[in-house]
């Protein structure tokens, strides 16, 4: 029998979809089990009923599902009409069938069947790790966040993220200001980017690395999509490092499905006075987690494949102050602690008023030196 062509295949993954009762898993089980998916057309309930996970009952609504005409072909055209729509936002589709559908998310037990993309996913061999976090992200947890995106895009790590405000898009946005690679998966299809309406962080992860999402062009969106989504950036990592979280909350599903995946889960300790640091200390705590100090401890977990890479590009940064400190600008950063530290406090540790010092303060700001926080809190940057 003649293979079906791309063409044909991703159809047809896209109408197995839309069969209520028959989800990721299963639709990977039945393209183990038909070497030619199009079989899956002509295809009897007994046969049906061979592929795990399968029993009697689905097996009698996938075959009546694609043998009563109208029902069938409702789905293909839905199905054609997605394709179509690549065009529209200069997209393109990987299926599980494909060779180069992420190999690592291939291995979990319910990968995508089909994934959307804007931008181009990384080449196979190039490793990658999810950074996942709270949408209440202290400015200890972004500058956390900074540092280690840093850090792993210089030794050639992709940051998987979702695209959440918070720790999230701190991780996108440290990835894309030194030039790494970056991917954002979507609980939404990759026409609506619900977090960044007015498109001043997506455009650039297109460029730089991809968008990408199971769900349709068009999709609502529904609570019940991030678990979905959560376990894609988590499926298609090395593993995944949890920046400040609640007992509660996306980022430890993310975690979850990590384990569960058989893959790596760091967490950043926090203070135990913060609510955002109880989840990913608890996961620490219980030894779910290896607590990161810096990415040596990734390295070290992990070892190849970029041990040596990042041995090789350590001593990089790629946001090194290009302007040198005045003494004055010298005697300002002496006067802050790592705590964020009031005008009025700054201005009496440094005897300079406050007008002369706010001067000083928006040049320090300028050389990514100082940090300014709400209420004229200032706080010297970590790195």
């Amino acid at each position: 029998m003649t293979l079906s062509s791309p063409m044909e295949n991703r159809t047809l993954l896209l109408v197995l979809t839309l069969i209520p009762g028959i989800g990721p898993a299963r639709i990977k089980a039945i393209t183990r089990h038909l070497p030619d998916l199009t079989d899956v057309l002509h295809t009897g309930v007994d046969d049906l009923m061979n592929v795990p996970g399968i029993g009697e009952s689905l097996a009698r609504q996938i075959h009546h599902f694609l043998h009563h005409a109208p029902t069938r072909q409702a789905a293909e055209k839905s199905a054609e009409e997605q394709i179509a729509m690549l065009h529209r936002y200069n997209a393109s589709m990987v299926t599980i069938l494909d060779p180069d559908y992420p190999p690592l998310l291939q291995e979990i037990y319910d990968p995508p069947p089909c994934l959307f993309i804007r931008g181009k996913l990384p080449s196979v061999p190039t490793p990658g790790l999810a950074v996942v976090g709270t949408r209440y992200a202290s400015m200890y947890g972004k500058q956390a966040t900074a540092l280690l995106c840093r850090d792993l895009v210089n030794c050639g790590i992709i940051i998987f993220s979702g695209l959440a405000y918070g720790i999230d898009m701190a991780a996108h946005v440290a990835a894309l200001e030194n030039r790494g690679t970056t991917v954002a998966v979507l609980a939404s299809g990759v026409d609506t980017i619900y977090t960044d309406p007015k498109g001043k962080v997506w455009p650039k992860i297109i460029e730089q690395g991809a968008i990408i999402s199971e769900e349709w062009f068009g999709s609502e969106l529904s609570p019940g999509k991030f678990p979905k989504r959560n376990r894609i950036i988590a499926g298609i990592s090395l593993g995944t490092i949890v920046i400040e979280s609640d007992l509660k909350g996306g980022s430890l599903i993310t975690a979850s499905a990590a384990l569960e995946q058989n893959r790596e889960v760091f967490a950043v300790p926090g203070s135990i006075f913060s609510r955002t640091s109880r989840g990913t200390n608890k996961l620490i705590q219980q030894g779910q987690a290896k607590a990161v100090m810096s990415v040596d401890d990734i390295v070290s977990e992990l070892g190849a494949p970029f041990a040596k890479s990042y041995s090789e590009k350590s001593g990089l940064q790629n946001n090194e102050r290009t302007d040198p400190l005045t003494l004055m600008e010298e005697s300002i950063i002496n006067c802050m602690g790592s705590e964020p530290m009031h005008i009025d406090a700054l201005a009496t540790a440094s005897t300079i008023d406050v007008s002369s010092l706010l001067v000083h303060l928006f040049e320090l700001e300028l050389k990514n030196t100082v940090v300014q926080q709400p209420g004229q809190f200032f706080q010297k940057r970590i790195f």
